[in-house]
């Protein structure tokens, strides 16, 4: 059953606390190390939380034209905007938008898949441990195979795949089985490169290769 607006928004905003609080003590290095996403440092992964906290459906709109239509240019020039040279500065503008429930012209699902995609993007590399409301993952994930990857989706990566819940048996997509814990098939269709040992079945090899093209 698909979460409620309130639901979601109540998921979103305790995770946005959750990551202050995990990274106010970070160190100037810890800052600077390179997330899961290709390309961004923690800090960078911050900044991009920021600009999607605080743009709605209008200033959404601009942002793509501005990009002329290319969604990781636009998210790069959101970056720039709001990563400020001080990492507690940037921190401190979050800490700030914790609690907007703005959103673009999307579902308000998107809003799942950057609390907790973006918060594994940041914490795994630095070693802190993540959990989830398995109804959250969930909602995050069936979005993401809908989503083409052009839009930050993972519909080609996941495509001919059936994606299992280790732990609920929920299933989606058809094809070869690729089972794991919720979140570990979220980041590996949202294009993460994760060990490929956290995910099992005839098409984990497909997935985490398609993953890693992405």
């Amino acid at each position: 059953m698909a979460l409620s607006t309130s639901e979601v928004w109540t998921l979103v905003h305790t995770e946005r606390q959750r990551l202050i609080a995990d990274l106010a003590p970070l160190s100037l290095a810890e800052w600077e190390t390179p997330s899961l996403c290709r390309g961004w440092s923690v800090h960078d992964v911050l900044a991009h939380l920021v600009d999607t906290a605080t743009t709605g459906k209008r200033a959404f709109v601009w942002s793509m034209v501005r990009a002329r239509g290319d969604f990781d240019r636009a998210n790069d020039n959101g970056v720039r905007r709001f990563k400020r040279d001080d990492a507690q500065q940037t921190l401190a503008a979050f800490r700030q938008a914790e609690h907007l429930q703005k959103t673009p012209p999307a579902h308000r699902a998107t809003r799942l898949v950057e609390a907790i995609v973006h918060g594994e993007d940041i914490r795994r590399p630095l070693g802190i441990p993540g959990e989830y409301p398995s109804g959250g993952v969930h909602e995050a994930l069936a979005y993401q195979l809908r989503t083409p990857a052009s839009f930050g989706g993972g519909r080609e990566i996941a495509e001919g795949c059936r994606l299992v819940d280790a732990a609920t048996g929920d299933a989606w997509g058809d094809g070869p089985d690729v089972t794991g814990e919720a979140v570990d098939l979220l980041l590996a269709a949202s294009g993460r490169a994760i060990d490929p040992e956290l995910l099992t079945g005839p098409g984990a090899h497909l997935l985490v290769e398609r993953a890693l093209r992405r």
